[in-house]
């Protein structure tokens, strides 16, 4: 039995930003509890040459929403960046899930072969079939970016595990 395109993505991106969202709150009560600056935490990253933290969350919400809507065959919005709160990190995940809740499985669902074009007309242009596109590229970069996410916050002593990282489901 085949597994719907739909059932592949949305579940699993609405799991891991519903618990990328409690991580932000640990994160904000560890912070608090410890006296120490949010920005410590927000700007922390887990090498030099890598994305702070801020960054890992926007980028998470940023293969959630590109993957859902590209799927859909509908317009990418484009998210601004600009988050730099604890707040604003939770308002910008809580877009993305509303923007992903808005989008059906009807929409979704037979999209294996659609073609989808990233950084269309650059030299960076890359393009995949519906399938291909998930489950070879954007959903190992959400989890890549969710995961390292969730090890900063790890690596910086907030009290978070698996279950935490996983969430509900």
């Amino acid at each position: 039995m085949a597994i719907s395109m739909y059932a592949a993505s949305v579940p699993v991106f609405r799991q891991l930003l519903t618990s990328l969202n409690e991580l932000l709150n640990k994160a904000e009560a560890h912070a608090a509890a410890k006296k120490i600056d949010p920005n410590a935490l927000l700007q922390a990253r887990l090498f030099p040459d890598m994305f702070a933290f801020t960054r890992q969350v926007q980028l998470a919400s940023d293969f959630a929403k590109a993957a859902t809507t590209r799927l859909a065959g509908v317009p990418v919005p484009g998210y601004e960046d600009t988050e730099q709160t604890f707040e604003e990190l939770h308002a910008r995940i809580n877009k993305t899930l509303a923007l992903i809740d808005g989008v059906t499985a009807a929409q979704i669902d037979g999209s294996e072969e659609r073609e989808i074009v990233i950084q269309p007309g650059t030299p960076r242009e890359r393009k995949f079939t519906g399938q291909t596109y998930l489950l070879h590229y954007a959903m190992p970069q959400f989890l890549f970016h969710v995961t390292t996410a969730y090890a900063i916050l790890r690596h910086n002593g907030v009290e978070v595990g698996k279950r935490d990282f996983m969430g509900s489901f």
